[in-house]
């Protein structure tokens, strides 16, 4: 049984942390910044921080690596196509790594940036998605390297996974992304009621995550290109008819990008 809890950093960041409370094990995903681990590690001297894992090069994602590579040797695993700090094992699609007993399988999801990964497991209890900066709740993150014609595929994988998956993306970006989902799918009740929802946790300051696949795949507009409402608003913004969901996508993403 894999614990996860959330690591807040900079004003929007969460680092994964993962452990493996009867071996004192644990493992990170995405420290942009090392010194919420550090903290943690200090707090919890009797445990051993074993790995390190990256979905995608970007500062706040890689910052704090090498700092803790040089603390604690831990493994740094992260995509092979991507320049990432300190890293001793690339790794491309399809291929599998173990983490704390569990076995992930890596998810090539290009878009956000070119060479991005997601980790994907189904072990039981219950399958668990580390997304990176592609999929977020109710959202999607900005093509700053790839095209439409790459993310929009990469997210469909995604939304392909089982309902029950929990999503673990890398910011608490969920109300705004839900206040363009309402603008996108307006008359849709499971928008309208996760808004509620968020808008009260974040009243307290309180998480969001993790989201499940089943969630995103009734909120999310991203994930919805196919539904006839939503792109009828992306023809509207566009001013024209969109013909597939990759030109939807690209439509829903250029609103959200000004939205």
């Amino acid at each position: 049984m894999i614990q996860i809890d959330a690591l807040p950093a900079f004003s929007d960041n969460y680092i994964w942390l993962l452990q493996d409370t009867a071996k004192r094990h644990c493992a990170v995903v995405d420290p942009g910044d090392a010194g919420p681990v550090e903290r943690w590690l200090s707090a919890n001297p009797d445990w051993v921080l074993s790995d390190i894992l990256i979905t995608h090069h970007h500062n706040d994602h890689v910052g704090g690596v090498q700092r803790l590579k040089q603390l604690t040797d831990a493994r740094v695993c992260g995509p092979a196509n991507e320049h990432i700090p300190c890293r001793d094992l690339a790794l491309d699609d399809g291929d599998p790594v173990t983490v704390l007993g569990v076995t992930f399988q890596v998810l090539a999801v290009p878009g956000h940036t070119l060479g991005h990964i997601a980790f994907f497991s189904d072990q039981p209890p219950t399958p668990v998605l580390f997304s990176g900066d592609t999929l977020f709740a109710a959202g999607c993150g900005r093509m700053f390297e790839g095209t439409p014609e790459q993310m929009q595929p990469a997210l469909a994988r995604l939304a392909a996974l089982p309902p029950q998956t929990e999503v673990y993306c890398a910011h608490e970006y969920t109300l705004s992304n839900l206040r363009f989902a309402k603008a996108v799918d307006p008359t849709n009740p499971h928008v309208l009621e996760r808004f509620e929802d968020v808008t009260r946790l974040r009243a307290d300051n309180r998480i969001t995550l993790p989201s499940t696949i089943g969630l995103e795949r009734l909120t999310n507009p991203f994930l919805r290109t196919s539904e006839t409402l939503v792109k009828q608003k992306a023809d509207e913004w566009k001013g024209h008819s969109n013909d597939s969901q990759v030109t939807v996508f690209a439509a829903l993403r250029s609103w959200k990008d000004t939205f």
